[in-house]
């Protein structure tokens, strides 16, 4: 009798859990609309950025132009060594800033899914409480100029985002609930010290929760422009994306301020400007788009086991 019960239930549990060719189908359908709302945007982006601006201004944003053109990326790149400078260093600062974040939020995180940290519940709140609670940015500016004196170096773009609460708190959920305290425990009696304990077992079980938000931290500082408009004034140390604002600012107040007699001497008419628009969208998305299939299996994993519970 209770062999039989056994085959029973487990197929009336797989019966439960299955879903209808129907159910099935709207799923599957779902997620191919949803694919197509994230790819066609991307692509439409990079067919404008070839367009030439006098084919975007008589018929629009098309898929298949009537005129192609190069001419938003020639006057992107006209001062070739200046863009390829700033793309230098928005690289260095998000490969540094993301190790330094994730390093630094682990070395926080960690002690805080130790129940037997004391004071843990004060380092907690002060973690939350920074979170909901901002100083703004005038004190912000005043502390990094001021009291740090860090203007106009690239350490005012890599602290502003060097910890961030959310994450500590993602990191500090993913601790408590897939390392389990008996493999601590295991360590400290073979003689284990914690730095020991973080460096040979945690930090090697962690790595889905270290790259999703390593892969946050990469869009974070790769899309940083403001602090870049509030500390640098050089403008050998400006980042990729300042640069490309600096730009497309540029060229919509000559458009704007000149007399029209003036554009068409000079033949201004056809200055790049929504195709410039897109041509700089097409770049700065460029390297976290070929960064994100590294971490892709990873970062599912990571951030479901990490999500915040009550």
């Amino acid at each position: 009798m209770q062999t039989n019960a056994i085959p029973r239930l487990a197929k009336s549990d797989k019966r439960e859990n299955s879903v209808g060719p129907l159910v099935s189908f709207l799923i599957h359908l779902l997620f191919i609309l949803f694919s197509l709302a994230c790819i066609v945007p991307v692509i439409l982006v990079v067919v404008v950025s070839f367009t030439s601006e006098s084919s975007v201004v008589a018929h629009g944003y098309q898929f298949w132009p009537q005129e192609w053109s190069v001419q938003a990326y020639s006057f992107l790149f006209k001062d070739s060594s200046t863009v390829v400078r700033a793309y230098i260093i928005s690289i260095l600062l998000t490969v540094v800033g993301t190790l330094l974040n994730v390093f630094i939020m682990a070395l926080y995180a960690y002690p805080l899914s130790r129940r037997d940290l004391p004071y843990r519940q004060v380092f907690t709140f002060l973690l939350v409480f920074v979170m909901l609670f901002s100083g703004g940015t005038v004190a912000k500016y005043m502390v990094f100029t001021k009291v740090l004196d860090i203007k106009d170096t690239y350490m005012a773009l890599l602290l502003p985002l060097l910890m961030l609460p959310f994450y500590v708190i993602v990191m500090r959920t993913f601790f408590q609930t897939t390392i389990h305290p008996a493999i601590i425990e295991s360590a400290k009696i073979d003689g284990a010290g914690e730095f020991r304990i973080f460096a040979r077992i945690i930090a090697p079980l962690s790595l889905p929760v270290f790259a999703t938000v390593a892969l946050f931290s990469t869009i974070n500082y790769w899309n940083d422009w403001f602090n870049a408009l509030l500390f640098i004034d050089d403008s050998s140390k400006l980042p990729l994306q300042y640069l490309m604002i600096k730009v497309m600012n540029d060229v919509q107040f000559i458009k704007e301020q000149m007399d029209p007699a003036a554009v068409v001497h000079l033949n201004l008419a056809n200055m790049p400007g929504e195709t410039l628009r897109m041509a700089m969208v097409a770049v700065g998305i460029g390297p976290v788009i070929f960064a994100y299939p590294f971490l892709q299996r990873y970062f599912i994993q990571g951030l479901t086991v990490g999500s915040v519970k009550g």
